[in-house]
């Protein structure tokens, strides 16, 4: 993770249970989430800041829900 995008990316994927834009109509997303995506994706966030879920975990999910997870261990 190397941008504030990936960041969103992870939270709202995870708070929509697969690719968010699957899920969530315009961009940006957070401007077209509603309420109840962006609580679960603000409660995700705060839980990575308090040590309790596992953000490398989460990317590795978000990636995986994007067929992504076999090209970066493709580079590896």
């Amino acid at each position: 993770m190397r941008a504030d995008h990936c960041f969103q990316r992870i939270l709202l994927d995870q708070a929509c249970g697969g690719r968010w834009y699957d899920h969530i109509a315009g961009r940006p997303a957070y401007a077209h989430a509603d309420d109840a995506v962006l609580a679960r994706a603000v409660t995700l966030a705060e839980a990575v800041r308090d040590g309790i879920a596992d953000l490398a975990a989460m990317n590795r999910q978000s990636l995986a829900w994007r067929g992504k997870d076999q090209a970066i261990r493709r580079k590896r």
